[in-house]
Formats: C-alpha cells, sequence, structure tokens
C-alpha cells in the first residue's frame, strides 16, 4: 500500500534506484544488454507500481469478505486449489475484481511523477497522455486542452464504469447474503 501514499515522484525515484544501470536489479540486467530505464518497459513498471495497490486493495477486500465454509465446502467435494479459486471465489468476486481493475487503470492512466523520473518524456517512446499535456502546455495551448479533455473523458468512463458495477452489485444484492 505504500505507492498510495508515497508522492510518485519518489517512486520514480525508487525505481530509478533499482532499475538504473547501477541498481540492485538493473546492474545485473545490464551485464545482459537489457535496459528498463527510458523505454516503454519503464512506464509499464512505473504505472503498475503505483496503480497495483488499487486492484490489490479490492481484492483483498473481496476475498476477505467470502466465507470460508463455501471454499471448505468445495474442497471437501473433491475440488483442489485451483478448482476452488476458478469455481468458487472467483465468480463470487468478479465485480469487485473489474471495478479494482478499472480504477488501477485509471490511476495508471494519470500517472505523472513516476514516470517522467523513470521514463522520461520520449516522444513517441514513452510519452504519455500526462506527460503529452505537460509538453504541449508551452507549445500549444489548444493541444494541451484537447488532451486534458480526452484524459478527463477516460477517467470519467473510469468513475461510471466503477459507479455501473457497484450499483449491478447494489441491485442484484450480495449473492452470499442468503447463506
Amino acid at each position: 500500500e505504500l505507492p498510495i501514499v508515497m508522492p510518485p515522484v519518489v517512486a520514480g525515484l525508487a525505481l530509478l534506484s533499482a532499475f538504473g544501470r547501477r541498481g540492485l536489479l538493473g546492474a545485473p540486467l545490464a551485464e545482459l544488454n537489457i535496459t528498463i530505464t527510458f523505454t516503454w518497459w519503464a512506464v509499464v513498471l512505473a504505472q503498475v507500481f503505483v496503480s497495483a495497490p488499487f486492484y490489490i486493495r479490492a481484492a483483498q477486500t473481496r476475498f476477505s469478505s467470502l466465507p470460508r465454509e463455501l471454499e471448505e465446502a468445495a474442497s471437501i467435494d473433491g475440488a483442489d486449489g485451483w478448482r476452488v479459486l476458478w469455481y468458487v471465489t472467483l465468480p463470487l468476486s468478479g465485480r469487485a475484481l473489474i471495478i479494482g481493475l478499472v480504477l488501477s487503470w485509471a490511476r495508471a492512466l494519470g500517472e505523472f511523477g513516476a514516470t517522467i523520473l523513470f521514463a522520461g518524456n520520449l516522444q513517441g517512446r514513452t510519452q504519455t497522455m500526462p506527460l503529452l499535456v505537460y509538453g504541449a502546455l508551452e507549445r500549444d495551448l489548444n493541444a494541451t486542452f484537447i488532451s486534458a479533455l480526452i484524459l478527463l473523458t477516460l477517467a470519467g468512463t473510469a468513475l461510471g464504469v466503477t459507479r455501473w458495477l457497484t450499483r449491478l452489485d447494489d441491485r442484484d444484492g450480495d449473492p452470499l447474503a442468503d447463506r
């Protein structure tokens, strides 16, 4: 959960320290001619680092609310761990996992600080929408507002999807409430 409260620039610095050419993981990777920093992989790592806790929290909350009796009953009926997960746990957690995924994606979509520090702002290589907005601010005010509007539209859509899924849960009721 630390990435939720960590300033994004500090997250970028942590990633740079770990994956930079002299970093704990970066040095061995450099010996293999693998570079992570200032590549699209760095963009992905930065976004996953700052957004994964949103998904993990949604999954943990749902998984901890599931009655263990359901999983135990499936095990007694002969289901192994994977079958319990696949046929009991995941179906009962589907909406919560989708909500977590959408929230995580929305957080990644707006990521700026960790990305600019760890991946840079290389047009056509590592430039994300927030970095485009930042860069366009000095050059083209119209492009800045258009890009910002696109980001707001995507964020609003993500919020709408999470609210819609939450209303479905409220309308359908908790499938576990009748137990």
